[in-house]
């Protein structure tokens, strides 16, 4: 009896664990890309190794990015971008952490595309600002797909572009997130 009672604890526990691990969702290989537009130049850099979770019992929402994954057409921009402007030594990661505002609209269960608004705290380079921004969720066969797009002011973060470039950096930079998330392993 005992030992029936000790394997029905066991699997009720491991269920209840494997159900609440479909609650969360993760990936390692999410991605941010950026873009900065001038007259003079455009910079554009993608970071394929940014981290991500999702819990969609809350919607919070959490992102991890190391600064020195960007990766730029040009090395010298890649070197500039890391030394000078997000001190990526200093500062090696930028953080997301925040929440799906309208979680409770998304039906996690059944397929299909949600407008989303994520609203959180951004951290770059030592700084943290509020941030709001429309996204997309999309639900499939077992991942779930987040987008979404917003753009920042460097000075916002404390980014400084030396007057000698001054007029070929954008004080303005689009960011585009895409991620896949598939369900936590435990």
């Amino acid at each position: 009896m005992k030992q029936k009672l000790a394997l029905l604890t066991l699997l009720l526990v491991t269920g209840i664990a494997q159900l609440a691990a479909q609650d969360r969702y993760f990936t390692k290989t999410g991605t941010i890309s950026f873009h900065s537009k001038t007259d003079l130049e455009n910079i554009d850099a993608t970071n394929k190794l940014v981290t991500a979770a999702l819990d969609t019992k809350t919607g919070a929402i959490q992102f991890n990015v190391p600064m020195k994954a960007f990766e730029f057409k040009r090395a010298l921009m890649q070197e500039h971008f890391n030394e000078n402007y997000v001190e990526s030594e200093k500062f090696p990661n930028g953080t997301f952490k925040g929440r799906l505002a309208n979680n409770a609209s998304i039906k996690y269960g059944t397929p299909g595309t949600y407008d989303v608004t994520v609203e959180g705290d951004l951290t770059i380079h030592g700084v943290t600002k509020k941030v709001n921004a429309p996204g997309k969720v999309v639900i499939s066969q077992g991942a779930i797909d987040a987008t979404a797009a917003f753009e920042i002011l460097l000075a916002d973060y404390n980014i400084t572009i030396p007057a000698l470039v001054a007029d070929k950096i954008s004080k303005k930079v689009n960011i585009n997130v895409v991620t896949k998330l598939e369900p936590l392993k435990n």
